[in-house]
C-alpha cells in the first residue's frame, strides 16, 4: 500500500468505528434493562415464596397472641371430651409446644375452653354479689397478701435554725388471703349428651356458674374462713366512736329491730371522705323494702330508683347493691353495710377452671366435677361501716 492511499483508508474507517461504538452502547443498555427486569422478577418470586412459607408455618402452629381465635380446636376437642370422654383431641393440643393456653392436666381434669370460661365469668359478675363492687385480683399462688399502711408517718413544722425532731414511724400490716377450692358437680344422662342438638357447653357453663355464684355470694358475706372466704359480717364489730383496726365500725339505728332516716345519714358520714366518694350500700330485698319508705324531715324519700335500665337504685345519692345473703332486719342485726368495697374487700382467685368427667360414679348419668380456687377477706377495715338495728 502506498503512502498516498493510507489517509483515504483511515478516513473511510472512522464511520465504521462510530457505528460499532453505537451498537455496543445500545447492547449494553438493553442488557442492563434485561438485568433489571430479571432482578425484579426474582425479587417478586422470592416474596411470593416467603408469603407461602409464612402461611404454611402459621397453619402448623397455634398463635400465642390472645387476639387470634384459637378457641375453635380446643372447643371442638372439649366438646368431644364432655360428650363421650374422648380426650385424644385434648391430648393432641397438649403436645403442641405453643399451646400453653390449652394446658391439660389429666389427673385433675381439663381446662375449660376460653369461651366457656367467659360465660361463667359473665354470670358471676351479673349475680347479686359483692364481687361486682369488690377488688378482684388474679393470682398464681395459693394465697394473696395485702400490705396495709393504716398509720401516719407524722409531720412537724420547723424553721432554718431549729433542730428537726423525729416523727412517728408508720406501721405496715400484712393481711393474707388464702385461696380455697370451690367445686360443683352437675350431672347429665349419656343419652342427653349424645344428642347433637343439645348445647352441652352452654348447659355445663350455666350449671357451674349458678352453683359458684350462690356459694361465693354467701361466703363473701357470712363465710367463716374455714375452707371458704371470710365474709365481712364474720369480723369483730365495735361502735364507730371507739373503732379500732381489725374491727368493723357500726352506727346504731336507735330503734330495736328497725331503722330511721337519721341512722342512714349517720352511717354515710361515719365513713371517711376518701372512701365515701366510692361508697355503696349493701342490703337484701326485705331491708330495701323498709328503707325505700324512709323520708327526710321535709317529706322527701331517701331512696330513688335508677333513671336508666340496668342502673342501680340510689340511697342518699349512693348506689344500692341488693345482696340476698345480708341478714333480715331484726334485733341487733347488721342488715346494712356501707363503704368503698373496692378498697375494703379483696377477692383473690386463680384464673383457670377445671372440669373432670366421671362416667362411673352415678351410672347411667355422667358427673362433671368442676373446680376453681378463690379466696376473699376484708383488706381495709376503715373502708366499710355497718348499721346495727338496735339501740346501742
Amino acid at each position: 500500500m502506498s503512502k498516498t492511499e493510507t489517509p483515504a483508508l483511515a478516513g473511510e474507517g472512522v464511520p465504521l468505528v462510530q457505528e460499532v461504538k453505537q451498537a455496543m452502547t445500545g447492547f449494553v443498555n438493553e442488557f442492563k434493562g434485561l438485568k433489571a427486569e430479571v432482578q425484579t422478577k426474582l425479587q417478586q418470586t422470592e416474596e411470593r415464596l416467603t408469603m407461602l412459607d409464612r402461611k404454611s408455618t402459621i397453619a402448623a402452629r397455634p398463635h400465642l397472641a390472645a387476639s387470634i381465635d384459637e378457641g375453635a380446636p380446643h372447643q371442638k376437642a372439649f366438646d368431644a371430651y364432655v360428650r363421650s370422654g374422648e380426650d385424644d383431641g385434648l391430648r393432641g393440643l397438649e403436645m403442641e409446644a405453643k399451646s400453653l393456653s390449652s394446658a391439660v392436666n389429666s389427673d385433675g381434669g381439663y381446662l375449660v375452653d376460653p369461651q366457656t370460661t367467659e360465660i361463667i365469668k359473665s354470670v358471676l359478675k351479673s349475680t347479686a354479689s359483692i364481687r361486682s363492687i369488690a377488688g378482684v385480683v388474679n393470682v398464681e399462688a395459693n394465697s394473696f397478701d395485702v400490705l396495709v399502711d393504716h398509720t401516719d408517718v407524722g409531720a412537724g413544722w420547723a424553721d432554718e435554725s431549729s433542730d428537726t425532731t423525729g416523727t412517728a414511724t408508720p406501721m405496715i400490716d400484712r393481711i393474707s388471703i388464702p385461696l380455697h377450692e370451690l367445686s360443683a358437680l352437675p350431672k347429665a344422662s349419656q343419652r342427653l349428651l349424645d344428642d347433637s342438638a343439645f348445647d352441652v357447653e352452654g348447659w355445663l357453663a350455666g350449671r357451674i356458674a349458678d352453683k359458684f355464684a350462690r356459694a361465693e355470694a354467701a361466703a363473701f358475706i357470712n363465710g367463716d374462713g374455714a375452707d371458704k372466704p371470710k365474709g365481712i359480717l364474720t369480723h369483730g364489730t365495735t361502735a364507730n366512736d371507739g373503732w379500732t383496726w381489725g374491727n368493723l365500725g357500726y352506727v346504731p339505728s336507735g330503734i330495736d329491730g328497725g331503722v330511721d332516716a337519721d341512722a342512714i345519714v349517720d352511717v354515710v358520714y361515719a365513713l371517711g371522705a376518701q372512701y365515701r366518694v366510692n361508697g355503696t350500700f349493701v342490703m337484701n330485698s326485705k331491708t330495701a323494702g323498709v328503707i325505700r319508705k324512709l323520708k327526710d324531715s321535709d317529706g322527701r324519700f331517701l331512696w330513688s330508683d335508677g333513671l336508666a335500665a340496668g342502673e342501680p337504685a340510689r340511697l342518699m345519692g349512693y348506689p344500692v347493691l341488693i345482696a340476698e345473703d345480708m341478714p333480715d332486719a331484726a334485733t341487733d342485726s347488721f342488715s346494712i353495710a356501707f363503704g368503698d368495697f373496692q378498697s375494703g374487700y379483696t377477692i383473690a382467685e386463680r384464673p383457670d377452671l377445671r372440669v373432670l368427667r366421671d362416667p362411673f360414679s352415678a351410672k347411667p348419668h355422667v358427673l362433671f366435677y368442676a373446680t376453681k380456687r378463690v379466696g376473699g377477706d376484708v383488706s381495709d377495715f376503715a373502708a366499710i361501716k355497718l348499721v346495727k338495728f338496735g339501740t346501742a
